[in-house]
């Protein structure tokens, strides 16, 4: 069969040829697969840079897509080993995945539900959201972020603020939801909110927390930090004195800090807001067999991977 194949962790993956795969376990079936995002985790994966790489050279990246079962059954996937879903076939655990509407847009899927899945997790699993809260999320026109926005009103909030270094790109988001927009200099505008969701972190993330919580009117009303992303460092200066000057708790969300059985637990419902349009999808269909030359493109749309 046909696949992305990781050789190097300096260098793209290459289209070529690459074991057909096997089933090993009681529990594993062979899929073929449909529809595979390109998401960050496959790319921090790919290069050895994200804290979960594990996987010996060579190996096939890819940790979510739609697939078809042995039954013709759609299933949205989601895998955690050396052969991922960048390539035409791939083997599943069954109870790692969700069985889709057989009407069902795997392009639509594959693209969110990653993106969509971190904010909704870390929502529902993290942290004890509750209806009327007022959110903040940093790092908003991204794919992850632009979900955000929907899936917190969604979930009940009752204003969110979409925060971005584009001051233009970051004021559409009132289309899908955001009752207000901010530069990321501007965050201590939004410094009575009851959380925020940070895709940031490093230095920006820095000056905001500093700035709200000196700017917090109630400093004794508890503020959800919830760390998901990291775009603009792996680290973040906190002076102490935040800590102890307001009722600050920071929490991150992602693999580890959330089991596989709460992520997992997820997943129907997610499905069902992915597919009934729910939340907006910004999707773009690429041939597997451009997946070098496209590895490394910069674009608002998630590029999916057609086998």
């Amino acid at each position: 069969m046909h696949a992305a194949v990781v050789t190097s962790f300096d260098a793209p993956p290459q289209y070529s040829e690459y074991p057909t795969p096997v089933a090993q376990e009681k529990n594993e079936m062979v899929v073929d697969v449909l529809a595979a995002g390109l998401h960050p985790l496959v790319k921090a994966r790919a290069n050895g840079t994200h804290y979960s790489s594990t996987g010996p050279l060579p190996f096939v990246p890819g940790v979510d897509g739609v697939v078809r079962d042995q039954h013709g059954n759609l299933r949205y996937a989601v895998l955690d080993s050396d052969l991922g879903t960048l390539a035409e076939q791939t083997v599943i655990d069954p109870r790692r995945s969700v069985v889709l509407p057989g009407d069902v847009d795997p392009v639509r899927i594959a693209a969110a539900m990653n993106p969509a899945m971190s904010s909704w997790v870390a929502l529902r699993r993290r942290i004890a959201f509750q209806e009327g809260q007022r959110v903040l999320v940093l790092g908003a026109t991204g794919s992850a972020g632009r979900m955000a926005v929907q899936i917190a009103k969604q979930f009940g909030a009752a204003y969110v603020i979409a925060a971005g270094r584009n001051a233009s790109r970051v004021a559409a988001l009132h289309d899908l939801g955001a009752d207000e927009t901010v530069t990321l200099d501007l965050a201590a505008r939004a410094a009575d909110v009851d959380v925020v969701i940070d895709y940031v972190w490093g230095e920006p993330s820095a000056r905001a927390m500093t700035a709200m919580i000196t700017a917090r009117r109630d400093r004794g009303a508890s503020l959800d930090w919830i760390q998901i992303g990291s775009v603009a460092g792996q680290t973040i200066p906190v002076h102490s004195s935040l800590l102890r000057a307001a009722r600050l708790q920071i929490c991150g969300s992602g693999i580890g800090s959330v089991s596989s059985r709460d992520f997992l637990a997820e997943l129907p419902e997610l499905a069902v807001a992915v597919h009934t349009g729910v939340i907006d999808v910004q999707a773009r269909p690429v041939p597997l067999a451009q997946v070098t030359e496209t590895w490394s493109a910069q674009m608002d749309d998630r590029i999916v991977y057609l086998p």
